[in-house]
């Protein structure tokens, strides 16, 4: 290659890397944490999730949330839950890009930009309609065996001496995609829903099977998977 043309090649990849990176980095992304009493003790599990604006040129996009639903193992081969999805009078997938923004403006009493997110601190609960969709499976192999789980009383589906402990949310380190290995470097997506919910594999038919079977308004015309995975 001629030397001459090093520099601007040099500079456009720079740029050019740049402009991916802003496009593709997400406004923030937050830690969500769900805890159980049960007759065995607490038992909690927790995911981080991002939350990706739509930075594109055309701006046809929407906001997303990248990121899986928590399965907590609550023992005695019982389960719940917390599925990327809320409910108003049907299913919502849209709802838990604002999550974490909504619960920040709760606790601060005020309204909370997308902007201000990614340099907020500390834990802050998630309450009433913030708390996502709750479920259960009597065999996490089977999705037709899917229960909802009401917050306020997960005892009348998961027995006597199990009660939802406060959900809550903290922002945490967004890193510069795609170096969001850990450490300084930002806090990684958690996966790991599939290994707990095999069938999730599959074209989606289960996962809308699963869905149904715990009753959830509104499954048709959406892609079931969403609920429990997004890339």
């Amino acid at each position: 290659m001629n030397s001459r043309w090093f520099g601007p090649i040099a500079l456009l990849a720079v740029l050019v890397i740049g402009d991916q990176i802003r496009i593709n980095r997400p406004a923030h992304k937050y830690r969500l944490t769900v805890e159980v009493e049960t007759p065995e003790g607490r038992k909690s599990a927790s995911g981080v999730v991002a939350v990706h604006p739509d930075r594109s040129y055309t701006r046809r996009g929407q906001t997303r949330t990248v990121g899986d639903a928590i399965f907590v193992d609550l023992g005695q081969g019982k389960n719940l839950v917390a599925l990327l999805a809320h409910i108003d009078s049907k299913l919502v997938l849209d709802d838990v890009n604002y999550v974490a923004l909504r619960a920040y403006g709760a606790a601060a009493g005020k309204r909370v930009s997308f902007n201000e997110m990614s340099r907020l601190t500390g834990v802050v609960p998630v309450k009433d309609a913030l708390i996502p969709v709750l479920v259960t499976f009597a065999d996490p192999t089977v999705p037709g065996s899917a229960k909802v789980v009401p917050p306020d009383d997960a005892e009348a589906v998961l027995g006597k001496g199990y009660r939802l402990q406060p959900i809550s949310a903290e922002v945490v380190p967004n890193g510069y995609w795609p170096l969001d290995f850990g450490g300084a470097l930002g806090e990684p997506v958690t996966r790991g829903i599939q290994a707990k919910l095999p069938w999730l594999g599959d074209a989606g038919n289960s996962a809308a099977a699963a869905l149904r079977a715990a009753g959830l308004p509104g499954v048709d015309g959406i892609d079931a998977r969403e609920a429990f995975t997004r890339k």
